[in-house]
C-alpha cells in the first residue's frame, strides 16, 4: 500500500527538531563514558570515550574521537550531542598535552589527566544538559554522579615531643570528610578522581566506581606527589618556629591549613595597609617613601614597598590596596601631582625640594592624610609654610656710572622686609616654577602680572646689552625702564638719567618751542611737531630717526632744528650734513631758500683734488653739506678730525649695511647728536633699522648679534608672539614717523593700476627657453644662499631684463619687438594729447636707451637722466621750468631727492622686490605741492618673473608696515623660498 505524502507543516516542524526527521525514524543518542586505566609508565590515566547504545548496553559502536572533528557526517545521531561532543574534543585537543593529531575513524580515548583548562567541568555540565550521560565502564555500569568540591588541605598537628606534623589531604567542601585521590586532573590540578569510605578497591582505586571532584583552589605538582604518596612531614620541635615564620604563610595561600586536634594555632595576620612616610630635612628637603604594614599575631611589622624575601606578605592583598588607593587619589584628583606611587618599585621613594616640598606640604599632604586605609608618618619639623602676595613689593634704580652714556640698573624685589635675590627670582621665573620659596617658609606666586612683566623686562635688558655683566640702562631705552618702573617703586635715579629718560616718555607733552623767526617758511602743523620733537633731541643730546613719508617735508623741520639750535647758541658747530651725491645740492638750495639766515659750504671733491682741508672750508659755516662717497673717503684726514653740533644722515638708507666702511665712519663721528633722515629706515630686513639705531641712538640696541637673535629672527619668521608689540614700544621715542594718509589729508588721490603685457610670440619663445635654462641652475644653487649669491641674482637680473626687451640678453634679438614697448607709446600718445606730463622709470639704463629711441620716433619732446648724467641741475631746470611733456629716469639717479609735481603721470617698467625703491620713484610726483590728481600705471610682463617679483615685493613692504606702521606681519627677507618661488 502506497504510503501517504508527508504533510507540508509536519516537514517544517521535523527540520526545526533534532531527533525528529521524517515520520517513522529517530536519531541515536550519544554518551560518554569514562575509564581509569593503568598506562604503564604513564601511571594511572583517566580516559573518556564516546559511545552509543547497543543491544546489552552502551558500547563504543565503531565511534571514534576522529569522527567529532567532520561532525558534518555523523547525520544518524541527535545534533546538538554530536555539536557538544565536537567541542569536548575540541577544547581538549587546543590545550592537551597529548597529540591533538586524531585521523578520521581512529579509535583512540581521549586521557582528560592532560585536560588543562578548568572549563571541563562546565563542558561536564553541558554535555549533561543536552542529554548526554556520563558513565562507569564493567561492573559499575550507570552514571557518574556530578562532581562535588573538595579543597587540598594541610593538618598541622603538635606531636608528643612538641614539634609538628604535617599531613597533607584532599577534603570535601560539604562536609570536610576525607577522600582519598586516585588521580589529579591537569598539571596544575583544578580536579581529580576518588574513593570514598566503602569503596571496594584493589588499592589504585581502579576497580572502584569513578568519583570526581573539583577543587577549589588548583594545586601544584609537587602537593599532588605529597598527597598521593600518603606521607606526613615531620618537623622537629626546635625548628618549629622556623616553619612558622619561613613556610607557613606561603603555604596557607597554597592550601588550606587545618589543625584536625587543635594543637597548633598559628599567628593571626591582618594587612597589609599603606604607610606614607614623609621626613622633614633642613633646607626645604622632604624624603618620602612608601612602606608596607602588617599585624603578625599583635606585633606590628613594616616593609618597604617593592622589597621582597618576607612570607607572611601577600602579594594580592598588596595589589589590591594599590589599585583601591589609585582609586581614591584618582577621584581627588592627585594623580599627576603625586611625587611617588607605591605599585611601582622604582618610583616608591622620592626626595623633594624647595617649592615642591612647599606644594606637597600645603596641598597634598592634608589631602592624602584623609584616605581611609592610609597612614602618613611624620618625621621631622616642617617649616611654617605661608603665601605672602599681599607683602610683595618691587623697586628699581638708576645710578651713574664710570661710562657717561650708561647707568646701572638696580631691581629689588622684597617680601616681608626681606629682600630676595633678582637672580634667584628670574631664574624661578625662567623654569615657569609656580612659586618662589624663601628661607622663613613664606612664598608668592610666580603667576602675578607683575612678575611675569618682571622677567620679561630684565631679561630683554641682559639679552640686549653688549657684554654680560651688572645690568645697564642707555637713556635711548626709556621705554624699557618706563615699563620697569610701573611695576613698583622708584627708589632713586640719577640726575641726568632723570631729566633725559623723562622728556623721551613725555615727548607729546614736552614745552613747545617757539619756531624759529629765522626760518622762512609756515610749517604744516605736523611738521610743527616734527620740529618740536627734533628741538627736543638737539636740547637733550640724543638721536633719532626722522621717518616721515616721501614728501612731507623732512628737509624743512631739519633746517627748522638748526635755526633753533644756531638761535640758542651762536657759536655752536657746524652741522655736518650727509646725502646722496644727487641730493647734495637740493641741501644747499633748499637751505638758502627756507634758512638764508645760515651759512652753508657744499663739499663736492675730494680733499686730494680740491687741494684744502676741510676745516678751511668750514671755518664760519654753519651747514656742512657732502656726499656718502666723499664722507668716506676723507673721513679720516677730515671729517674725524672736526668739531660739529651734529651728524644729519640724508637718505640714511644708504648706511642700512652695518658692515659697510661708510656706515662705520658715521659710528665713530664725534658729534652729540646723530640724526636720521630717511622715508625708507628698513627695506629689506630688521637689521637695517638695527644699523640706523646703532648710529641714531648707540645704547637703545647696543650688540648687533643679541638685537639679531632676540627680535630680527622671531619677528621675520612670523614667531615674534609679543615681540613685534614691545620692538614699536621701544623705538616709538626715537623714531618719529608719519605716513602722507595721516597728516596730508589735502593731497591730491593717487590711482595705481597694473598693466599686464602679453610678450611677442617670437620673444616668449627666447624667454621660455632661457627660463629653463636658468630655472636648473639656480635651483640647484638655491640650499646656499651666501654662497652663490652672486650668480643666483645674475640669473634673476638676466630674466628681470630679457622681461623687458630680448635684445638685453642677445644683440642678435633686438629685432624682435617688445611690446611693454609698444603699450607704453601708445599711453604716452593718451597722456600727452590731454595735456598732461608724466615721469617714466626703469631701473636698466639699456632699456631707458631703448625706450629713449622709441619716444624720439615717435616724436615726443622729453628729458632724460641716469647716472652718467653730466648737468643733472639743467636738465632738472628743464621739466620744472618748461613744457617738455616727458621725464625718463633711471631708478637710481632719480629715485630720491627730487620735487616733479608738475608731473601727474608716472611709469614703473619693471618692478623691483624692494617696495620702497618704487614708493621713491612714484613720490617724486606725488607730495606736498601737488595738486591734480597722480595715476600711476606699472607695466607688468604676463607670465614672467616679474609678476613673481610683485608677490614678493608685497610681502617686503608688509614687513615694513608691521613694524614702522602698526601694521601687521606677513613678509621676511629675501630667503631662498623666495628664490624658488621666482622660478616656479
Amino acid at each position: 500500500m502506497k504510503a501517504e505524502p508527508v504533510p507540508r507543516w509536519e516537514r517544517t516542524l521535523g527540520a526545526v527538531v533534532d531527533d525528529v526527521g521524517e515520520p517513522g525514524t529517530s536519531h541515536a543518542p550519544l554518551g560518554l563514558q569514562l575509564s581509569l586505566t593503568s598506562g604503564g609508565r604513564a601511571g594511572t590515566q583517566l580516559t573518556a570515550k564516546p559511545v552509543r547504545p547497543g543491544k546489552t548496553g552502551w558500547i563504543a559502536g565503531g565511534l571514534s574521537w576522529g569522527q567529532f572533528a567532520m561532525a558534518y557526517y555523523m547525520h544518524e545521531y541527535r545534533a546538538e550531542q554530536v555539536r557538544a561532543l565536537s567541542e569536548f574534543y575540541a577544547l581538549y585537543q587546543s590545550g592537551s598535552r597529548a597529540s591533538s593529531y586524531t585521523y578520521y575513524g581512529g579509535n583512540s580515548a581521549m586521557n582528560l589527566s592532560d585536560f588543562e583548562s578548568q572549563h571541563l567541568w562546565t563542558l561536564l555540565d553541558g554535555l549533561r544538559a543536552c542529554g548526554i550521560p556520563i558513565l562507569n565502564p564493567g561492573k559499575h555500569r550507570g552514571e557518574i554522579s556530578p562532581p562535588v568540591g573538595a579543597e587540598f588541605c594541610i593538618d598541622v598537628t603538635r606531636t608528643s615531643s612538641g614539634g609538628l606534623r604535617l599531613t597533607p589531604l584532599v577534603r570535601l567542601t560539604e562536609d570536610e570528610r576525607a577522600i582519598t585521590p586516585v588521580i589529579f586532573i591537569g598539571s596544575m590540578a583544578h580536579g581529580l578522581v576518588f574513593t570514598a569510605p566503602g569503596d571496594s578497591s584493589t588499592g589504585n582505586g581502579l576497580s572502584a566506581p569513578i568519583r570526581l571532584a573539583r577543587l577549589s583552589t588548583p594545586v601544584p605538582k609537587n602537593l599532588q606527589e605529597l598527597v598521593l604518596s600518603e606521607k606526613a612531614i615531620t618537623v622537629p620541635a626546635a625548628d618549629a618556629e622556623r616553619f612558622v615564620d619561613r613556610f607557613y604563610y606561603q603555604l596557607r595561600r597554597r592550601a588550606t591549613v587545618i589543625s584536625s586536634d587543635g594543637s597548633f594555632e598559628p599567628p593571626v595576620v591582618s594587612g597589609p595597609s599603606l604607610v606614607l612616610n614623609a621626613t622633614y630635612q633642613p633646607g626645604h628637603e622632604l624624603a618620602l617613601g612608601w612602606e608596607w604594614s602588617y599585624d603578625i599575631g599583635g606585633t606590628a611589622r613594616r616593609v618597604a614597598v617593592g622589597s621582597t624575601g618576607e612570607s607572611w606578605r601577600d602579594a594580592d592583598a598588596e595589589t589590591a590596596a594599590v589599585a583601591e588607593f589609585d582609586r581614591v587619589v584618582g577621584e581627588l584628583g592627585l594623580e599627576l601631582t603625586l611625587p611617588a606611587h607605591p605599585g611601582l618599585p622604582g618610583d616608591a621613594a622620592a626626595r623633594l625640594t624647595g617649592v615642591d616640598t612647599m606644594r606637597f606640604s600645603t596641598e597634598l599632604l592634608p589631602l592624602l592624610s584623609d584616605i581611609d586605609g592610609l597612614l602618613v608618618d611624620v618625621r621631622g619639623t616642617p617649616a611654617e609654610y605661608r603665601e605672602v602676595n599681599d607683602e610683595l613689593s618691587i623697586g628699581v634704580s638708576t645710578e651713574a656710572g664710570d661710562d657717561p652714556d650708561w647707568f646701572d640698573l638696580s631691581v629689588s624685589v622684597r617680601v616681608e622686609g626681606n629682600e630676595i635675590p633678582l637672580a634667584d627670582l628670574i631664574t624661578a621665573l625662567t623654569r615657569e616654577e609656580s612659586h618662589l620659596l624663601l628661607a622663613s617658609g613664606a612664598y608668592i606666586s610666580l603667576d602675578k602680572p607683575e612678575l611675569q612683566a618682571l622677567r620679561r623686562l630684565v631679561g630683554e635688558a641682559r639679552a640686549l646689552q653688549e657684554r654680560d655683566g651688572p645690568l645697564r640702562l642707555s637713556p635711548y631705552q626709556a621705554g624699557l625702564w618706563d615699563e620697569l618702573a610701573s611695576l613698583g617703586i622708584v627708589h632713586r635715579q640719577a640726575a641726568a638719567w632723570q631729566e633725559q629718560v623723562d622728556g623721551l616718555l613725555r615727548l607729546d607733552s614736552v614745552a613747545a618751542d617757539p619756531v624759529p623767526a629765522t626760518l622762512a617758511a609756515q610749517l604744516r602743523p605736523y611738521q610743527r611737531d616734527g620740529y618740536q620733537w627734533l628741538a627736543f633731541l638737539w636740547r637733550h643730546r640724543l638721536g633719532g630717526i626722522l621717518a616721515d613719508d616721501m614728501g612731507l617735508g623732512k628737509t624743512i623741520q631739519t633746517l627748522a632744528m638748526i635755526c633753533h639750535a644756531k638761535a640758542n647758541d651762536e657759536e655752536a658747530a657746524p652741522f655736518l650734513i650727509v646725502a646722496p651725491t644727487s641730493v647734495v645740492p637740493n641741501w644747499v638750495a633748499e637751505a638758502r631758500r627756507f634758512a638764508p639766515g645760515l651759512k652753508v659750504a657744499s663739499v663736492s671733491e675730494t680733499r686730494r683734488r680740491r687741494g684744502r682741508s676741510l676745516a678751511d672750508i668750514v671755518d664760519d659755516v654753519d651747514i656742512v653739506v657732502t656726499s656718502y662717497t666723499l664722507f668716506r673717503l676723507d673721513f679720516d684726514e677730515d671729517y674725524s678730525t672736526g668739531t660739529w653740533s651734529a651728524l644729519i644722515l640724508d637718505e640714511a638708507q644708504a648706511v642700512k649695511n652695518h658692515q659697510s666702511k661708510t656706515y662705520q665712519a658715521t659710528r665713530k663721528l664725534a658729534a652729540p647728536l646723530k640724526l636720521a633722515i630717511t622715508g625708507t629706515p628698513m627695506e629689506n630686513n630688521l637689521m637695517e633699522l638695527w644699523s640706523l639705531l646703532s648710529i641714531t641712538a648707540p645704547g637703545l640696541f647696543p650688540s648687533p648679534s643679541r638685537f639679531e637673535d632676540y627680535y630680527a629672527k622671531p619677528i621675520e619668521k612670523g614667531r615674534d608672539g609679543d615681540l613685534l608689540g614691545q620692538l614699536r614700544r621701544r623705538i616709538r621715542p626715537l623714531v618719529k614717523r608719519r605716513t602722507k594718509e595721516q597728516v596730508a589729508r589735502d593731497l591730491p588721490t593717487k590711482q595705481e593700476q597694473v598693466l599686464e603685457i602679453e610678450l611677442h610670440p617670437k620673444h616668449r619663445r627666447v624667454y621660455d627657453r632661457q627660463l629653463q635654462r636658468e630655472r636648473q641652475k639656480v635651483l640647484g644653487l638655491v640650499e646656499h644662499m651666501d654662497k652663490n649669491r652672486f650668480t643666483i641674482l645674475r640669473s634673476l637680473t638676466l630674466l628681470r631684463q630679457l622681461s623687458l626687451h630680448a635684445g638685453l640678453v642677445d644683440d642678435a634679438n633686438w629685432q624682435i619687438p617688445s611690446a611693454k614697448v609698444e603699450a607704453l607709446i601708445e599711453h604716452i600718445a593718451d597722456v600727452v594729447g590731454g595735456g598732461h606730463r608724466a615721469l617714466i622709470f626703469s631701473q636698466f639704463t639699456g632699456f631707458l636707451g631703448t625706450v629713449r629711441q622709441a619716444v624720439t620716433a615717435a616724436g615726443y619732446e622729453h628729458c632724460y637722466l641716469d647716472g652718467k648724467t653730466r648737468n643733472r641741475a639743467r636738465v632738472l631746470d628743464t621739466f620744472k621750468t618748461g613744457e617738455v611733456p616727458l621725464f625718463l629716469i633711471s631708478l637710481k639717479a632719480g629715485g630720491f631727492g627730487l620735487n616733479l609735481t608738475e608731473a601727474d603721470y608716472c611709469f614703473l617698467l619693471d618692478p623691483w622686490w624692494n617696495p620702497a625703491t618704487e614708493a621713491q620713484a612714484v613720490d617724486r610726483t606725488h607730495r606736498i605741492g601737488q595738486t591734480r590728481n597722480v595715476m600711476v600705471y606699472r607695466l607688468i610682463a604676463k607670465d614672467t618673473i616679474e609678476q613673481k617679483v610683485v608677490e614678493l615685493k608685497e610681502r617686503k613692504a608688509a614687513l615694513f608696515s608691521s613694524v614702522m606702521d602698526d601694521g601687521n606681519l606677513f613678509g621676511t627677507g629675501l630667503s631662498a623660498d623666495d628664490v624658488r618661488a621666482l622660478f616656479t
